[in-house]
């Protein structure tokens, strides 16, 4: 699994959810607290430019991280509601989709384990 790959897919995943949560708070203050658009105007295009990013990157680093077109298709679908790249990211960590752990033997020989002298 390339670690490179995986990397980079986490960094973009999150600076998506970032950028979703600027937008929101500029819509909030757009539309309910305030007639400011300032928040609109400079989330928006950030965001519209990581979205096109996120969307690039998935179908990038699948063939290199070994995603199914399930799993492929289920991160495309996680950048339409807001912050579900970064739930998508956490999930693909749990599941072994990215960083997966390497599972090491523990000794368990009686000498290492006992207290008994």
């Amino acid at each position: 699994m390339s670690t490179k790959h995986a990397a980079w897919f986490r960094t973009v995943a999150i600076a998506e959810a970032i950028s979703w949560t600027g937008l929101l708070v500029g819509m909030l203050f757009k539309y309910v607290l305030s007639d400011n658009e300032i928040g609109v105007k400079i989330f928006g295009p950030i965001h519209g430019g990581i979205f096109i990013a996120y969307v690039v990157t998935v179908l990038a680093v699948r063939g290199p991280l070994r995603w199914s077109w399930p799993v492929t298709l289920v991160a495309l679908a996680a950048s339409i509601p807001p912050l579900f790249t970064w739930f998508f990211e956490i999930w693909a960590v749990r599941t072994g989709r990215i960083d997966a752990v390497q599972q090491t033997a523990v000794p368990s020989t009686t000498e290492v384990n006992s207290t008994a002298a």
